[in-house]
């Protein structure tokens, strides 16, 4: 990406951030914003190919790279030891994205307790299980960033997918309830709803010419939304200039909802 022409935040440089599924789409975007700004960047994630990809990119062009370490966050023991092994190797985090997630369709007719459960596990169990690891370091320097990513799915009334969308809901709660927890020690937590954002993912799997009509419809604006759009309202929130915003939602997906 070229990120030349976007602003910068003196308040970045040399923060520890975290980010989990950062390997690809809206990750590896967040990624490499941060990187850009000069901070500090772990992430993890289970696409240990993609996330190779990745660093290495990231090293030809900034000429550093950032720490990754493989893990699947439905294993909040593995979760706890990356947190860990970040805070030896680049300190205590400063900023946490809590961006990974996956959006598998499936109907309500088929849902098995298992199935829901996974579903839980993906994407809103480690979103806690990471804010309990990173918070003591916080909670010490008396000063943080906490970044959900929720989704404007459901806010769409969007079928075929009762147990994401159900996850992605409750983590609006989860924010909240959180930001009150810990908005005395200086920490914030905040969230990022994406709209329909154009990942590899997304256009291999679901943005078909009915797709592309239907943002068209949907959307106030012109366009597409981009892995680099969500990426830049994290930067803000991570930064000191979004200082006295928390509990908040942050919503980019061009006016749909």
């Amino acid at each position: 990406m070229n990120l030349s022409s976007f602003a910068h935040y003196p308040s970045l440089k040399d923060k520890v951030v975290f980010i989990t599924g950062g390997g690809t789409g809206i990750g590896a975007a967040i990624v490499e914003s941060f990187i850009d700004q000069g901070a500090k960047v772990a992430f993890v994630d289970i696409d240990a190919e993609g996330s190779d990809k990745l660093i290495a990119s990231l090293q030809a062009q900034y000429g550093r790279q950032p720490l990754f370490i493989k893990c699947d966050l439905t294993d909040i023991a593995a979760l706890r030891l990356a947190v860990n092994d970040i805070a030896s190797q680049l300190g205590d985090v400063e900023v946490l994205v809590n961006n990974a997630a996956n959006d598998q369709r499936h109907q309500w007719q088929d849902m098995t307790p298992e199935y829901w459960d996974n579903r839980m596990a993906i994407n809103l169990r480690p979103l806690f299980f990471a804010m309990q690891a990173v918070l003591p370091g916080m909670i010490a320097k008396k000063a943080g960033s906490i970044i959900n990513t929720g989704s404007m799915s459901w806010k769409a009334k969007n079928g075929g997918m009762p147990a994401y969308t159900s996850a992605k809901a409750a983590i609006h709660g989860l924010t909240r309830g959180m930001a009150r927890d810990v908005g005395k020690d200086n920490i914030r937590v905040n969230t990022v709803i994406p709209g329909w954002v154009m990942t590899k993912r997304q256009l291999t799997l679901w943005v078909d010419a009915e797709g592309e009509k239907e943002i068209d419809r949907q959307q106030c604006l012109a366009g597409r939304v981009m892995p680099v759009d969500i990426a830049r309202m994290v930067l803000f929130l991570a930064s000191d200039d979004a200082k006295m915003c928390s509990a908040q939602e942050f919503t980019v997906d061009g006016g749909w909802v």
